[in-house]
This record gives structure tokens, C-alpha cells and sequence, in this order.
């Protein structure tokens, strides 16, 4: 590719907009005589505009990732979602949690196009096929945990978590076959939230925000992405969201196994049975009816059998298995 036709897609991106003065942004914090090279989407998002950036200069070559906000929903948030982000990849460089190294951030867009984060490109890639999905699961969880255990101090503790739905904004799939499920499941979240141990939390944990490598007995997780959400809050909320992407991945079985897994590999749950069901339910109703948004990056890499029919289905499936184990 000519160095012209890369520095168009710079320029101008996404609907024509342009994007000269991040090109400039980003060029501007590098090693003198360095520049952006190329340019390359990056697959599987759907918050942000997520892109590869090869920089050569006298320095070498290398590459950052650079994630913008373009959507306007999530640029009115950007300030509070990247500054979110930058301080969390600053916490997790002294740990052993793989979070990329933060090069630099404008928050408002005050120098970009659009709010803008620029960060180290980690190795490998997101993998969500069925084949080897149950050996990655149990890294997930391992990570997890590792996660939980993360220490900050009263400056550095994340925001207490945020719900994603509610009661009043739980729509159920207009062709369910199961009315009373979907009512059922929304009176466990009428109440107030459980007591909870609080630990930090990634928020968003999921296999669509987790990079592997390798394969076989050589599989292992080399990078965790997307830290705009980190939150302080209970683990079940974590292992909830996490169960959830599991069930519509490969089924409800997939989705109900996730927490014995966390707690065969060290991590803590409440004890009580209905708490937890809170916690799960509570991240499996922000799905519905929108499990579809979720599927989009999926379909992206390679799950095109992830119809919007499959996804109804199996999350009622899951929302049912819940009930029978801890309703």
C-alpha cells in the first residue's frame, strides 16, 4: 500500500471524517523523526473505533493502538471513560495483570478529531470460536481472579460500579415463548442491592476483551483490553458478566459453569444463594432484548452463527438454569 493511500486513511476514516489532527496528535508525542506509517482497523468493537498504528522512523518500527470515540453517545462520555482508562493502565503497569502501557491521552478531544487514547500494542489475538473454548474459559477465570486482586489505595480505588439496567428498562424479545421467565427474572432485581465484599473490577470482562496465544498445552492469555469500565464493586458482578458472554457464546452449560471455575482457581463469591442470583440476573437482564449489539463483533470474527434467534434462546435458556440452580 502507498504511503499516500495509508495517510487517507488517517485523514479521513470513518463517513469521511476526518482525522489530521490525531494523525498530528499522535505524531507529535513520538521519538523525533518518527511517524505513522499505516493505519489498520481493528476488529471485534463496538464502543469505539479501535485501530493499529505502525510507526518507523530512526527509532525503529513498532506499533500502538490507538482507541476514539466516534459515536456520539459515547463521545459525550469519552472524558469520563478515557481519563477512567488511563488511570487504570497507570494502576496496572506495577502488577502482574497483561494491560498494555499507556502512551498518552486527550480525554475532550481537545487536540483530536475525537477523544482519543493511545496506547502498546499487546500480542495476540481475541478468540471466540467453539474449538478450545473450554480450555480459555478456565484461563479466563485464573485471570479473573488475578484481577480481583488487584491493591489501590483510597487515591487510586476505581468508582463504585454502576447497574446496567433496571427494573423499569428490562424490555423482554417481543417473540418469547416464555413471558413468565422474563417476569420472574425481573422481580429478583426489584430489590435492593445485596451486601457485598467489595474488590476492583474490571467490569467488562469477557472473552471479546481478552488476547491469546498460542494453542494446546501453549494457550495463554497475553493481553486484557477495554478499561474504560473498571469499577469497585462485588466479584459476582464481574463473574456475572463474564457468565453471561459465555452463555450466548456456546450455551447456558458454558455460562453456568464460569463461577465454579473462578472458585476452583481461588476467587470469592458470596455464600448466599440469592445474592448471587441477584448479581447474575442483574448483568443477564442488561442483554435483553439487545443481545444482538453484543453479537456484532462476534459475528465480526467468524461466529456467524450467532443469529439473533439463537441468542433469545439461549439466553432464556440461561436465565432458566439460574433459577434451577440458585432460585
Amino acid at each position: 500500500m502507498s504511503g499516500n493511500r495509508d495517510t487517507d486513511l488517517i485523514e479521513v476514516d470513518i463517513e469521511g471524517q476526518s482525522w489530521n489532527a490525531t494523525r498530528t496528535w499522535v505524531e507529535k508525542g513520538l521519538p523525533e523523526g518518527d511517524r505513522v506509517e499505516h493505519v489498520e482497523r481493528l476488529r471485534g468493537g463496538w464502543t469505539s473505533e479501535m485501530r493499529r498504528l505502525r510507526i518507523i522512523g530512526p527509532s525503529g518500527g513498532h506499533s500502538l493502538v490507538l482507541r476514539s470515540f466516534v459515536k456520539p453517545f459515547f463521545q459525550q462520555h469519552a472524558e469520563g471513560l478515557l481519563t477512567r482508562e488511563a488511570d487504570i493502565l497507570t494502576l496496572l503497569s506495577g502488577t502482574d495483570v497483561p494491560a498494555a502501557t499507556l502512551h498518552a491521552v486527550d480525554a475532550t478531544a481537545q487536540h483530536c478529531d475525537h477523544p482519543s487514547l493511545l496506547m502498546s500494542l499487546l500480542p495476540g489475538s481475541v478468540r471466540v470460536d467453539e474449538d478450545g473454548a473450554e480450555q480459555r474459559t478456565d484461563l479466563l477465570a485464573r485471570h479473573l481472579v488475578l484481577i480481583h486482586q488487584v491493591q489501590v489505595t483510597e487515591q487510586t480505588r476505581p468508582r463504585s460500579y454502576q447497574a446496567w439496567t433496571s427494573p423499569e428498562r428490562v424490555r423482554m424479545p417481543q417473540d418469547t415463548g416464555q413471558p413468565e421467565l422474563w417476569h420472574r427474572a425481573v422481580d429478583v432485581i426489584r430489590h435492593d442491592p445485596p451486601d457485598y465484599r467489595a474488590c476492583f473490577l474490571h467490569r467488562d470482562f469477557h472473552p471479546g476483551n481478552v488476547l491469546f496465544t498460542g494453542d494446546g498445552d501453549d494457550l495463554r492469555i497475553s493481553g486484557i483490553v477495554d478499561w474504560v469500565e473498571t469499577s469497585w464493586g462485588p466479584a459476582d458482578l464481574d463473574v456475572a458478566h463474564c457468565s453471561t458472554a459465555l452463555a450466548l457464546l456456546h450455551g447456558a452449560p458454558a455460562g453456568m459453569l464460569f463461577a465454579d471455575r473462578y472458585v476452583a482457581a481461588g476467587g470469592r463469591l458470596t455464600a448466599d444463594p440469592a445474592a448471587h442470583l441477584y448479581w447474575r440476573m442483574l448483568d443477564a437482564l442488561a442483554f435483553a432484548p439487545d443481545a444482538e449489539k453484543v453479537a456484532g463483533p462476534w459475528r465480526e470474527l467468524g461466529r456467524t452463527d450467532l443469529t439473533s434467534t439463537l441468542l433469545i434462546s439461549r439466553l432464556e435458556d440461561y436465565l432458566q438454569e439460574l433459577f434451577n440452580r440458585y432460585g
